[in-house]
Order: structure tokens, then C-alpha cells, then sequence
């Protein structure tokens, strides 16, 4: 296996760690272009173990971008929402278990914002890549213990976020079906039914699309939005069901591009949570997945 090869085996691997560490997927696979360039610049057979030190590689080149993210975040026009992926072919590794989904949930990746670059980097390995405490000290050149605090530190700023609350696929799916139907016919006692008292709503649109600026909290408030939002979205759209990090969502399609994307949180009380992304820069990865699949079906 030649250097070119060798990476292309890990690269799969590399996206789904660049991801779950940015919540973007084009600043992902930028992030596993400039790792490449990095280990093009490596003399064949100078690194004993290629799988670790490409890991390493692209954990600090994340890092470094999350410096400057977070600052570009902080004037971002409404809410910040990660940028969804398609997960039924297996982008970012299996998604089988409850575990598996929520850790590259939008909820997650969003509540991720609030943690620390080392706290992200620690999670991420730990989780998701199964890496020990000593591996993720060596990864961020800190020490077993550093990175054993910057792990629990983090679970817990994670938990305090985030209720437990677990459902199945089918669960999801019937859910998702059923508030499409309310939403889009504008039965809002219907609609209402499915809402938990303290539900929010978060519209992403970057400023590039119209969306709300601020979260919609509270069954009434959200209710009336969404029967609005549907009114207009529907119009003219085509709807659709996919799976994006790890749930069904809603999709609309309108003149054959991907214009909005939507997806839903259960919780106790019914539907607690409803992330609405349409700012187009962040569906051009997902529309291009969407694409391949109906073309290899």
C-alpha cells in the first residue's frame, strides 16, 4: 500500500473526527485536505503507526480552528446550528445504538459549542474513538491526569445540558410523521398535542435566508411559528423524509436544491426541542449525500 493509499483508508475515520470536533462538514474535510498535505510532506516509512498520528494531525489542526470558530460563532446573525450529515451510509461510523446517534446529535454538537477545545478533543476520542486517558494526554501533550479532568469536566457540562431521554428509530419516524402531517395542514390543536410546554424552536439561517434571530420558546409561541414557517415552506416545495446525524429529518426541496432542513428532540412531555436549518452554505454537504445515494439507488 503506497502513501496515497494508506491515507484514503483512513480518511473516513479522519472526516468523522474533524466533524464531531467542528460541527461543520466543509470546515471537516478542509481539515482532513490540510492533514493530508501534512502527511504528503512524511518520508515513506517514517511513521510507525499512520491510523494514531493522522488522528493527532487533524486533533490539533481542529483545535487551532476552533480558535478562530468560535469567534466567528460569536457574530453569527440568529442561531448557530452544526451543519447536517447524512448518516444512513455510514459517514460518520455505525449509528446502531441510542449512544451512537446522540453523540453526533445537532443537540449535542450544539451544546459542544460550550465546552472548551481540549474538553471537545477529550470527548470526542474518548467516545467515539474508544481512545484511553493516556492516549488523549499524548494526542494533546498534556498529562494522564489533565486529560482524565478535561474529560469529566466536560461529561458532566455535557449532562447538565442534556435530560436523559431515549427513543428508537421507529420511534422518531412516527413522530416525525406525525408532526409533518399537523404542521403542514396548520391543525394546531393537533400540533399542539405533540409540543411540550417549554418546547424551543432554533431557525439557522445565517443571515442568507429569512429565519427567526432568536429561539421560539413555549408550545403557543412555537406552534403559531411552525404553522406559519409550513404555510410558506410547503408552498411550491417538495417534502421529503432522510436521515442526518443520526435522526430522520424533514427535507425541502425546491427547482431541485435542498432548502431546508428539519429536525426534532423528544423529551418528557412530547417534542422539546425543533432545529430548523436553512442558511444554504450548510446544506450544499447533505444535498451532495442526498444526491449520491438517490443516483446509487
Amino acid at each position: 500500500m503506497d502513501m496515497a493509499q494508506e491515507f484514503e483508508s483512513h480518511r473516513p475515520r479522519l472526516f468523522s473526527l474533524a466533524y464531531r470536533m467542528l460541527g461543520s462538514a466543509a470546515e471537516a474535510e478542509d481539515t482532513v485536505q490540510d492533514a493530508y498535505l501534512r502527511w504528503h510532506g512524511v518520508e515513506p516509512g517514517q511513521v510507525a503507526a499512520p491510523g494514531p498520528w493522522l488522528a493527532k494531525v487533524v486533533t490539533n489542526l481542529c483545535l487551532n480552528r476552533l480558535t478562530s470558530a468560535r469567534a466567528q460563532r460569536e457574530k453569527y446573525l440568529g442561531p448557530w446550528l452544526p451543519e447536517p450529515v447524512g448518516t444512513d451510509a455510514g459517514a460518520l461510523g455505525p449509528m446502531e445504538t441510542a449512544e451512537q446517534r446522540d453523540a453526533v446529535s445537532f443537540a449535542v454538537l450544539t451544546m459542544m459549542e460550550q465546552l472548551s477545545a481540549p474538553e471537545r478533543a477529550a470527548v470526542v476520542l474518548r467516545d467515539a474513538f474508544d481512545y484511553s486517558h493516556r492516549d488523549i494526554a499524548g494526542v494533546l501533550d498534556s498529562s494522564e491526569a489533565n486529560a482524565r479532568q478535561l474529560y469529566r469536566r466536560a461529561k458532566q457540562r455535557l449532562a447538565e445540558g442534556r435530560p436523559r431521554f431515549t427513543t428508537s428509530r421507529e420511534q422518531d419516524s412516527e413522530l416525525l410523521a406525525r408532526f409533518l402531517a399537523a404542521a403542514a395542514e396548520g391543525a394546531m390543536a393537533q400540533l399542539e398535542q405533540l409540543l411540550s410546554d417549554q418546547v424551543v424552536a432554533w431557525s439557522d439561517g445565517g443571515g442568507k435566508v429569512s429565519a427567526a434571530r432568536r429561539p421560539v420558546v413555549g408550545r403557543d409561541n412555537v406552534a403559531h411559528f411552525l404553522v406559519g414557517l409550513f404555510s410558506r415552506w410547503v408552498s411550491g416545495a417538495q417534502i421529503g423524509f432522510a436521515e442526518a446525524n443520526g435522526v430522520p429529518v424533514v427535507v425541502s426541496w425546491e427547482d431541485g436544491e435542498l432548502t431546508a432542513l428539519g429536525a426534532l428532540e423528544l423529551g418528557e412531555g412530547g417534542i422539546t426541542g425543533i432545529r430548523i436549518i436553512r442558511n444554504p452554505d450548510k446544506l450544499t454537504f447533505l444535498a451532495t449525500q442526498l444526491g449520491e445515494l438517490s443516483q446509487n439507488a
